[in-house]
């Protein structure tokens, strides 16, 4: 599965049970890499594709339901038990330290970084997505 998360600086995601932001050009460009593919997403993260043509599948299990090439995004529930089923993270980072209370629990530094892109987004002047598969030996770890 290739999971989606939405991160500040610190890596966190989450603040009393609350996303810490949301950007209408990140929905945007999720729905444009799903396009024609299968988004997995619980009941938590339901209202930010609403007006969107993704193809989702609803499901509080869905870290567990995902396959293989299949996307699911990730706002309030911890990964590291997953790690091995998960091919690729997909990072928009909001370039900005928010309080968290909910952070990620995978390390993506024991990950490569296999791609960077910038943008302005609607409420935010910085978008930073980044892309990370998992690491093989003496490969470079670094965006």
């Amino acid at each position: 599965m290739k999971v989606i998360l939405c991160l500040d600086d610190k890596n966190g995601m989450m603040f009393h049970r609350r996303r810490q932001s949301r950007d209408r050009e990140v929905i945007k460009d999720i729905e444009m890499m799903c396009e024609n593919k299968l988004l997995w997403i619980n009941g938590f993260s339901i209202g930010l594709f609403e007006n969107t043509k993704i193809k989702i599948q609803c499901d509080e299990d869905f870290l567990i339901k995902a396959g293989l090439g299949e996307y699911c995004m990730v706002e309030d529930q911890r990964i590291g038990d997953y790690e091995e089923k998960i091919e690729e993270v997909i990072c928009y980072r909001w370039n900005r330290r928010y309080p968290a209370d909910f952070s990620l629990d995978v390390d993506l530094s024991q990950w490569q970084c296999i791609g960077t892109e910038e943008w302005k987004g609607y409420s935010h002047d910085k978008i930073t997505k980044e892309r990370y598969k998992k690491v093989d030996k003496d490969e470079n770890k670094e965006c």
